[in-house]
């Protein structure tokens, strides 16, 4: 019996041992692994790996070393420890990630994780730095921190992957010339490109509100054309034009230094560093600081806000103007070791070169025989010089029209056409169609956004994207690089907008150019965007929520009365959950299941639901029927045929516009005054009539400087009941309002409803936007 007891607790002590020194263990489920980019290949295995204090990072050579420190850098801060770095000849078996050469495509990887150490195989610099990433997303949320979690089993599941690039150009472009963002924004966009497994960071730095690139042959390119008037209060196209000599005070630029180092720290991420100097439009602040570079040599003003037509751009009959963008080329050669440099070419309106006595000359002299030929013979010439320094120029698609320069590489944004016409022709294309490339439109409904440029992008449809357009032939589709991302920066002026446009979208853009296209799933990747958008709140990172926004579709029968909404949500199979009235949404809230009806003024609240409880912002909106609704309205002055809303009946039809003025809910009429009446069919006792409007006045819509009511039971006879006037005051953002006009109870039949729209600052031509006139 004693020999029995005694073996009892040696077994005891034995597994107490055991389980107090060996590591934690788990095995992961399929779901628990959320990799984005998702891999080619991925093989779970029961088991997992524990990264301690102990573990070793084995180099077979010393250039892996930026990879490990990226993976050293990150328990540092999350862990208060750092892996010890050792090279192969000095390393154990055991506890060790090691890295190891392989003959395996540029970019590829493989990653082994076993129950003894992890191995990443591959044969180039940024196939080690993406199996490193990948290992990353293995490892708890907590590694993306900036501070010390405590208690954290850092473990990895037993796992093979077996990965590579779909496309070799995965690109972001940033627009630094528009709104100025520094180094160390670069540089933090830099790495978070590189978990993205991206490689391409094209950098906007010339545009005609500002020159971003030290030139030191022509130090006013800087002094000058970096500066602008600050009119940052006023919505981008609305700011009025800069003066010569104005003080201007918002700006900046990145000089030589500064950008020989974004260039090295993105090299230590596999990025390529893609400079745009743009020609021969668009430098209206290189001819701001050198005016003899245009046609006329006026002196001019650097732009702070929007300019079109862009009629101010450089001679191309000038030798001196080619000479300039030849030293300054000659400059930016020398910072950026690039295959690439990307020369611009867009949105040239060439109307000074048609009476400009040089350019003519230029174009009897070469025998040219318009305007656009005489734009291919300057890409042209730019290209011979750009190729004659052992590098290749890209350029927007505009550089197609009189003929494309014969090693010129097209980025096609003005749909697909500029692309396949381009790869028709045997020329490398990188696409970045404006949909789903445009990563300044809107990525949620307008209300709920902050002010962007217009359009609409959500996460779901950047997800849709791919580079290769159905129609190509198997050679055209060759000569397609890859895809990339632009983000445009007229309305995005600070580094935390900025960030909110970028994520979590670019996360779906990478996996379309990352990922083998048999594997695109939206409702996997929603599953794993979650997570990721975890993880970017981890790091800090301010990233846009809106894929979780509610949003509503409706419609109205007039007849009935009956106004039906439907709800909706960018994710598949969400649960979204509703309330009528002004109540709390609790789990007391109905599951959404089919359209709601109603018939009369109604509150409604909505929201997506994740373990009963309401995630995201709360979508709220007020169905309010009034006495006008369905009721005939006489238009004494016609709406814009631009905008028409749903109709005769638009006006009293319970449905509300949006900040999307295209949205098919807003009538409009552009330099004259709105007048209607409304018959309420028998008379009614009102005592208010409010009028919804929209203000974008950067798009030339104000709300109106006047608004009067008239009341009659004759319809012939009008007497006024009240008005509202306002004088113009700037309005930078996008703004919806009701204007309440309140008088005495009383009762009438036809209600006419007179807007006068803003006479200023453009002198009458303007919209005034109206889409409900309520009447209570």
């Amino acid at each position: 019996m004693k020999s029995k007891s005694l073996l009892v607790l040696a077994v005891f002590l034995i597994t107490f041992w055991v389980s107090c020194t060996s590591p934690a263990q788990k095995n992961f489920t399929k779901e628990e692994i959320s990799i984005i980019p998702k891999p080619a290949e991925m093989n779970l295995k029961r088991g997992s790996f524990e990264i301690t204090k102990d573990i070793k990072i084995v180099l077979s050579r010393q250039d892996q070393k930026p990879v490990a420190e990226i993976f050293t850098d990150r328990f540092k801060r999350a862990a208060g420890w750092s892996p010890e770095m050792v090279n192969a000849d000095k390393a154990p078996k055991k506890g060790i990630v090691e890295f190891v050469k392989g003959d395996l495509p540029k970019d590829a990887y493989k990653l082994n994780v076993d129950k003894d150490k992890i191995s990443i195989v591959s044969g180039s610099y940024g196939g080690f730095l993406y199996g490193i990433e990948t290992l990353i997303q293995l490892l708890p949320d907590e590694i993306e921190k900036n501070k010390v979690t405590e208690n954290i089993a850092w473990l990895v599941p037993k796992i093979e992957i077996k990965d590579q690039p779909r496309f070799q150009w995965r690109g972001l472009m940033l627009d630094l010339s528009r709104h100025f963002f520094g180094k160390e924004y670069i540089k933090k966009t830099i790495d978070r490109l590189a978990i993205h497994k991206m490689n391409v960071l094209h950098l906007h730095l010339v545009d005609d509100q500002g020159w971003r690139i030290e030139i030191k042959k022509y130090p006013k390119l800087t002094e000058v054309g970096a500066w602008r008037v600050d009119q940052e209060d006023q919505v981008w196209n609305a700011r009025k034009k800069t003066k010569p000599g104005e003080k201007a005070t918002y700006g900046g630029f990145l000089s030589q230094e500064d950008l020989k180092e974004i260039v090295a720290y993105a090299q230590s991420r596999n990025i390529e560093v893609i400079p745009e100097i743009e020609m021969p439009a668009h430098v209206m602040s290189a001819i701001a600081a050198y005016p003899e570079l245009s046609c006329s040599g006026n002196p001019i003003g650097v732009p702070s806000g929007g300019v079109w037509p862009i009629t101010e751009i450089y001679c191309a009959g000038k030798e001196s103007t080619f000479k300039f963008i030849e030293n300054v080329l000659l400059e930016v050669m020398e910072i950026f070791p690039s295959k690439y440099i990307h020369i611009g070419g867009d949105e040239a309106t060439k109307t000074n070169w048609k009476k400009c006595p040089h350019c003519q000359a230029r174009m009897r002299s070469e025998k040219l025989k318009s305007v656009e030929e005489l734009q291919s013979y300057f890409v042209k010439r730019m290209e011979k010089f750009i190729n004659a320094h052992g590098k290749r120029l890209i350029g927007w698609d505009e550089i197609l029209e009189g003929g494309l320069a014969p090693e010129a590489t097209v980025m096609s944004w003005r749909g697909v056409k500029g692309g396949l016409k381009a790869a028709e022709k045997g020329h490398d294309v990188v696409m970045t169609p404006r949909i789903p490339c445009y990563f300044d439109y809107y990525q949620g409904p307008q209300n709920e956004e902050p002010l962007a440029i217009g359009g609409y992008l959500p996460l779901s449809k950047v997800y849709q994207f791919d580079p290769v357009v159905e129609s190509m032939t198997p050679e055209e589709a060759k000569h397609v690089l890859g895809g990339q991302a632009n983000l445009w920066s007229e309305y995005i002026p600070t580094e935390s907008h900025s960030e909110y446009m970028i994520f979590p979208r670019i996360a779906a853009l990478a996996e379309t150019v990352w990922s083998p296209k048999e594997l695109r799933n939206w409702k996997d990747f929603s599953v794993r965007i979650k997570k990721m958008m975890h993880r970017y709140d981890q790091m800090g990172i301010n990233n846009a929520k809106s894929a979780y926004l509610v949003t509503a579709s409706s419609k109205v029968n007039l007849e009935n009365k009956v106004v039906s909404i439907s709800l909706q949500n960018e994710f598949p199979g969400s649960d979204i959950r509703y309330i009528l009235g002004d109540k709390d949404l609790n789990k007391e809230a109905i599951k959404y299941s089919k359209p709601i009806e109603i018939n009369k003024t109604t509150i409604i609240k909505a929201s997506l639901f994740e373990g009963d409880k309401p995630i995201g912002k709360l979508f709220t909106d007020t169905i309010r029927f009034h006495k006008a609704v369905a009721h005939k309205v006489d238009y004494l002055v016609p709406y814009s045929d631009s905008y028409k809303g749903s109709g005769k009946s638009a006006l009293v039809n319970t449905l509300r516009g949006s900040k999307n003025f295209h949205d098919g809910q807003w009538q409009a009429w552009i330099g004259n005054d709105m007048k209607v009446v409304v018959d309420l069919a028998k008379e009614e006792e009102i005592s208010r009539v409010t009028v919804g409007s929209l203000e974008n006045q950067g798009s030339g819509i104000y709300f109106p400087a006047k608004i009067e009511v008239l009341l009659s039971s004759d319809g012939k006879n009008f007497k006024k009941a009240g008005e509202i006037k306002r004088s113009y005051a700037k309005n930078g953002d996008s703004e919806l309002k009701d204007f309440v006009i309140s008088f005495k109870k009383q009762k009438v039949r036809y209600v006419k409803v007179i807007t006068e729209h803003m006479k200023t600052p453009k002198n009458g031509g303007v919209w005034t936007f109206v889409d409900e006139i309520l009447v209570e």
